[in-house]
């Protein structure tokens, strides 16, 4: 009865908005699902969600919730590390529409934003005038300014330009009983005590609250030389000396307050050029002991970090090698200057390493932008690489940026790491040495109850040993439930209860994110993983074996980092960034799998329609395997949840599933007798025919579909001819499905250059395939079985230690990772075909002098990079070759091409495939120069570019640039390559 009650009560709180409201109100069971976590360790499943277009909406909402009495959470990108991001409440969510930068006043050096706008985009509409805003957390291309100035957020910078609360100008605000008003500076606070209604008492309040505390709040939040104090309210913004400054008092309230409808924030000059100093000690300790001498030098930043992170990272991405560009040392602090131009900037870098050096570190001073930005990816995906352990392990949140005085830093790193000791725990850090704090994730037990008891007793200790350095529980990301609980240890009784009469001035009846700051939720409550017990079964088709052979403990992955949310960079998350719905954000399919998981709002496990729905737009790029700070891969669950969701029920699965999950059977069909695919490829041009095979085939009518070779590869490469000389060094090569079917041509000119460099180039005597379309349509047993009897064809060649090169970049990845995870980690041949696997570009940068010789032309090229090549083997091989070859190559950092396999040619998914390559790959194709190559090694990537361009230009793979660059390509002879070997 109790829950018919409720569900009645929140379908009339729904009808009621969607009626007030023209932005969308949602209360399905997905976005509950979505929005009820944050990067927290927290889950609250929320009333409902509302994503409002303007401030009229915003008033709309606020009105209807304050009639019906619910709570209200004001929320922006959801990256809060404290739980201040979830509650039962009603969410408004500003990150979908009221994103823009209103107005820049270069002259005023400020600017007026609304509260959804992210900080990149108002750091790049501030650029043109030299200028940007000060602080800049990890998050800085999808959080929001709203966040920022809700949780008081500050980053790297914070050295040079302090926490957001130092630069906010003023506010608009709406109060949750409908008020709206303006805050900042007070000039006359008689006059303003003296306005009508709720604005003249809320000074009035507030100025009784100041007179009564202001002894103790000097004494508590002020002085101790503490520069990162974020912990509590900003009560002391309400002194005499602060200009009673009504918006920096609302900084950091973690939306308890008020709902920020505009914000005028300061800008600062940024310096036109930087160097980084990156300094080695022999450990973190000594590290942070040498901060306040640097910080005499005035720097931009001091940021820090040990050798837990660096471990983390190698474990994670394993072929990632930037870190062994920091110089010697086992606790580094990266030093930023800036200057006019790179001389000055640079010098100044190095009179700090010099000074540095006399003290025993080992100094690396970069200047170079791009080295700059490799180096600092290292720190800023530190929060999410340092979330496992280099053996698997789990590390969470939960304490995770305390501050103490920058001065007493390397003495609370001893202490704190001898806290970890006592408990038992194990943590790896970095952070904002320069400023005192630091950030941690540390391996507690949050699944058993005795797990929970250590994690409270640490907190415990934690806080106390803070408040004996005079520091804050937190130095950056707010309370929250994390902390809020906490601040009892650091603030005495009287002055607790000051932060509750500041709430009771701007919310009287408490529906402002209640239970956050004042009368806090216990910290070891609501906390996802345990609540959130897996109920589904163990039994999987996958191995995990990056997670100890657990999807539950994969479905964990996801800690609410939201690289994924960005809007440009890297490869990760294609259909995010097309539709901006959070369902089709990795985010947000990996919360609906963990929900899921744990059967709450999720009950029918792996059966469920709501997940089969967010994931449909996934497209199994696996970009988010590298581009996820944590690793998340996606393209993997979501084979395991397609397996076993129609599993025992083959006739309910879609018809793409039967034509392009069994391609590789059909083109085999195809081109089995001479002169098939010529008939193939003449009845595919019939328009009626066409259009007939795809409905049959479940894809979509406006794709081509695409032309099969004249002659397969087989019958192009002269079989017949056995090479006599042993003594060449041998190479098996992988004919993958699509290019002997359809581009067999490159793996002539790929054997071509492999010849011209001494190799003995082989063919399998049998079919192969890496079953690549099944398991992307999660027909694992088939998958498992068509790699197995490959694995048997290729086995002598594993057996002679024979490399594989495989040139279609999709083929090649699964090779290295997927055929394990289908076959297990105990199936030898899978484990050294992993192992044998070598990319056509890996085997040519060992002949990048020999290459480099032979070349006497240059061209020009931009290149397109498979996303599964992105993931699984990276570009750096590629780039020596081109460079060796003499290719001025431009790589394009646009994302997906969109086609991403099957998923481009599903019926349903043709607008989001095309809307992924114009986001920036065909404008980029059709803007080069008729000369420049279009270079692009997955077939998926030349499929796209040849479907949707129009200018002319026919994309190739890595093999005729180097057949052409060495005078190899004559367009019809055959390599006389091995078939048997």
């Amino acid at each position: 009865m109790t829950v018919t009650r409720r569900s009645s009560r929140e379908s009339l709180l729904a009808e009621d908005l969607r009626s007030a409201v023209r932005g969308r109100v949602r209360f399905d069971t997905s976005s509950k699902a979505m929005w009820s976590a944050d990067a927290s360790n927290y889950r609250h499943v929320p009333i409902g969600v509302v994503q409002p277009v303007d401030i009229d909406d915003v008033e709309a909402v606020v009105d209807v919730t304050r009639r019906h009495g619910v709570p209200l959470l004001p929320r922006g990108a959801s990256t809060s590390i404290g739980g201040q991001a979830v509650n039962e409440a009603v969410i408004v969510d500003f990150s979908r529409h009221m994103t823009r930068v209103l107005e820049i006043d270069p002259d005023a050096r400020t600017a007026r934003v609304q509260p959804g706008v992210v900080l990149d985009d108002l750091r790049e509409a501030a650029r043109p005038y030299g200028l940007t805003f000060g602080p800049d957390p990890s998050t800085h291309n999808r959080c929001t300014l709203g966040g920022m100035i809700a949780n008081n957020a500050c980053g790297s910078h914070s050295v040079a330009w302090g926490k957001t609360v130092d630069n906010v100008r003023s506010l608009e605000v709406l109060l949750a009983d409908g008020t709206r008003m303006g805050a900042g500076r007070t000039p006359d606070l008689p006059a303003a005590m003296a306005r009508p209604g709720r604005e003249g008492a809320i000074y009035r309040e507030l100025a009784a609250l100041r007179d009564r505390y202001e002894g103790l709040v000097r004494d508590e939040l002020l002085g101790h030389g503490m520069t990162r104090r974020v912990s509590g309210y900003n009560l002391d913004e309400l002194l005499d000396d602060h200009g009673f400054d009504l918006a920096r008092a609302l900084v950091g309230t973690e939306g308890t307050c008020a709902t920020i409808l505009e914000a005028t924030v300061d800008l600062v000059e940024s310096p036109p050029a930087r160097a980084l100093c990156v300094l080695g000690f022999p450990d973190a300790y000594i590290a942070a002991d040498h901060v306040m001498p640097i910080r005499e030098h005035h720097p931009l930043t001091i940021e820090g970090m040990d050798t837990g992170v660096i471990g983390a990272l190698r474990a994670s991405r394993p072929d990632e090698r930037t870190h062994e560009q920091l110089p010697e040392g086992k606790g580094w602090l990266y030093v930023e200057t800036g200057g006019a131009d790179r001389a000055e900037a640079t010098a100044k870098a190095e009179a700090i390493g010099r000074e540095m050096a006399r003290y025993g570190a080992s100094v690396k001073v970069v200047s170079e932008p791009t080295a700059q930005r490799a180096l600092w990816k290292i720190r800023e995906d530190g929060s999410g690489i340092v979330t496992r352990s280099p053996d698997g392990g789990e590390a969470w949140p939960g304490w995770e940026d305390a501050a103490v005085p920058p001065a007493q830093m390397g003495a609370y790193l001893r202490e704190f790491d001898a806290l970890l000791g006592k408990h038992g725990r194990r943590g790896a850090y970095y952070g904002h040495f320069g400023d005192g704090c630091l950030h941690v994730r540390i391996d507690f037990d949050l699944l058993t109850r005795p797990g929970l008891a250590n994690f409270r007793a640490f907190l415990t200790d934690a806080a106390d040993l803070v408040a004996a350095h005079g520091g804050s529980v937190s130095g950056e990301h707010g309370d929250g439930q994390a902390r809020a609980e906490l601040l009892a240890r650091t603030y005495s009784p009287q002055l607790l209860e000051a932060f509750g009469a500041f709430k009771d001035a701007w919310d009287p009846e408490g529906r402002m994110n209640p239970r956050r700051v004042v009368d806090p939720a216990p910290m070891d409550e609501d906390l996802k993983v345990f609540v959130g017990v897996p109920t589904i079964g163990p039994r999987t088709e996958l191995a995990y074996t990056d997670d100890r052979g657990s999807f539950t403990r994969a479905s964990r992955r996801c800690i609410g980092v939201a690289k994924c949310i960005s809007d440009s960079g890297g490869y990760m998350c294609p259909s995010y960034r097309v539709t901006g719905e959070e369902a089709h954000s990795t985010r947000g399919r990996a919360r609906m799998l963990f929900e899921m998981a744990s059967g709450q709002l999720v009950p029918d496990g792996w059966r469920s329609t709501e997940v089969r729905d967010a994931l449909d737009l996934c497209l199994s790029c696996k970009a988010c395997q590298r581009d996820c700070p944590v690793g998340v891969d996606m393209a993997t669950y979501k084979a395991e949840f397609l397996s076993q969701h129609y599993a025992g029920r083959a006739h309910k699965r879609p018809r793409s599933h039967w034509s392009m999950g069994h391609l590789p059977r059909w083109l085999r069909l195809a081109t089995a007798v001479p002169g098939l695919p010529r008939v193939a490829n003449a009845l595919a041009r019939r328009p009626a025919l066409a259009n007939v095979a795809k409905r049959l085939g479940g894809i979509a009518p406006q794709r081509d579909i695409p032309t099969l070779a004249p002659k397969p590869l087989r019958r192009l490469v002269d079989a017949r001819r056995a090479h006599a000389d042993s003594t060449k060094p041998r190479v098996l090569l992988w004919p993958d499905t699509f290019t002997a079917a359809f581009d067999p041509e490159l793996a002539l000119d790929a054997i071509a250059v492999l010849e011209h460099l001494g190799y003995r180039v082989e063919l399998p005597d049998g079919q192969v395939c890496c079953g690549l379309t099944w398991h992307t349509t999660g027909q694992l047993d088939t998958a498992r079985a068509v790699a197995r009897r490959s694995l048997d064809v290729v086995k002598p060649w594993l057996d002679d230690g024979v490399p594989v090169v495989g040139l279609e970049p999709s083929c090649t990845a699964a090779l290295r990772q997927d055929v394990v995870e289908l076959l297990g980690p105990d199936d030898e041949d899978a484990v050294r075909l992993e192992k044998s696997t070598r990319t056509l570009a890996e085997v040519l940068a060992q002949h990048t002098d020999e290459l480099r010789a032979q070349v006497t032309t240059t061209t020009k090229a931009v290149a397109q990079i498979h996303c599964h090549q992105y993931a699984a083997m990276g570009f750096d091989a590629d780039r020596s070759v081109l460079d060796a070859l003499g290719v001025d190559v431009r790589v394009l950092d646009e994302g997906c091409c969109g086609l991403a396999g099957n998923f481009g040619f599903e019926d349903g998914h043709y607008e989001v495939s095309t809307a992924c390559a114009e986001r920036g790959l065909m404008p980029a194709v059709r803007a080069a120069d008729p000369d420049t190559a279009v270079l692009a090694d997955g077939f998926s990537c030349r499929t796209q570019i040849r479907q949707l361009e129009n200018a002319g230009h026919e994309p190739v793979h890595l093999a005729h640039v180097a057949a052409r660059a060495l005078g190899l390509r004559s367009g019809t002879r055959a390599p006389a390559a091995s078939a048997s070997g």
